[in-house]
């Protein structure tokens, strides 16, 4: 954010009638403004490095450089943005890849505006967003990839943890968890650094699968 409060963005899709929705409707939120558009991935990784935004907004089908090799290229750079990936395809298999490459959500472009509003702001306080809907794709999707048998915490989860487990499954972000548990911001981050710890994940989708794996969640 700069010294206002706002969270600037770049937006990046090939075509140019989504970039222009895209960014009527950030620029009509309080405190978004859209500081610059590109129009493939090598473009969003210039405009990122040039322009030294709060959140990337990438499409995951570009030319040049798709999404993930953008995702990846943004966050190589120091201090680098969040980056934000909207695609047309929920079943997509690039999906995967650029969460693996460290994005920090994941929507589709009929999710509507309060659900592109919600996952900027989540992404700039170091948050993630993946719409419920996906996630359980994204399951159904990668299930020939997940194990035959789930892995076993390095320790008990506990009580809290199991409810935090639980709660990231059904997509909510970490202010909604601590809304939803009545737990502040600080020990909601405090039981995901945990739960990735133990269950030996490297982001959201990861305790995502082993709550499904495990049965937590049907």
């Amino acid at each position: 954010m700069n010294a206002h409060g706002t969270i600037r963005v770049v937006v990046a899709d090939d075509q140019e009638i989504v970039r222009t929705g895209l960014r009527m409707i950030l620029d009509a939120q309080p405190g978004i403004e859209v500081v610059g558009e590109a129009a493939d991935g090598r473009e969003a990784v210039d405009a990122a490095r040039r322009l030294r935004p709060d959140v990337c907004l990438l499409d995951i089908r570009m030319p040049d450089l798709d999404g993930i090799e953008a995702t990846r290229r943004i966050l190589a750079a120091d201090q680098p943005p969040a980056v934000v990936v909207i695609t047309t395809f929920d079943l997509d298999e690039y999906v995967y890849g650029a969460l693996r490459a460290g994005a920090k959500g994941f929507l589709l472009k009929d999710a509507g505006p309060d659900l592109l509003v919600q996952a900027i702001h989540a992404a700039s306080e170091g948050d993630a967003l993946i719409a419920p809907r996906v996630t359980a794709r994204l399951l159904e999707a990668f299930s020939d990839n997940r194990r035959s048998s789930p892995r076993e915490p390095s320790e008990p989860l506990t009580a809290r943890e199991e409810e935090v487990v639980v709660t990231v499954a059904r997509g909510r972000t970490n202010a909604e968890i601590a809304q939803d548990l009545h737990i502040s911001l600080s020990t909601v981050k405090t039981h995901m650094t945990s739960l990735m710890a133990k269950l030996g994940a490297r982001n959201r989708v990861e305790i995502v699968m082993w709550a499904y794996d495990t049965g937590r969640m049907r």
